[in-house]
């Protein structure tokens, strides 16, 4: 994994980074235009997303693995009136940290 995105914080006050921004570190990084930055950021979202409803799993080695997870359909309870709700089951995506980005978070 690079590091060169570290000497490009891009993050505002409260310390999240937005797609804007994200796009703006990949082109100073890559020494690329903020235009192809975005295409790139755009296609690897479409090529993930696309993949994850057709049921595939998609794993970047050192970074962690996508995928879709069935939630069951269960019942809940309306706080308001106390009345058991009917939650329907839905397709959910799920991301797990492999375990580079999980050393590079707690280290």
């Amino acid at each position: 994994m690079r590091d060169d995105c570290r000497a490009f914080p891009s993050t505002d006050q409260d310390g999240q980074m937005n797609k804007k921004q994200l796009v703006s570190s990949v082109a100073k990084t890559a020494n690329i235009e903020q235009k192809q930055a975005r295409l790139v950021l755009d296609t690897l979202l479409a090529c993930i997303s696309n993949a994850l409803e057709n049921g595939q799993k998609v794993t970047l080695v050192n970074f962690g693995t996508f995928e879709s997870k069935e939630r069951a359909p269960r019942k809940g309870r309306n706080p308001r009136t106390g009345d058991i709700v009917h939650i329907p089951g839905v397709q959910g995506a799920k991301f797990t940290p492999g375990k580079g980005l999980k050393g590079r978070i707690n280290s």
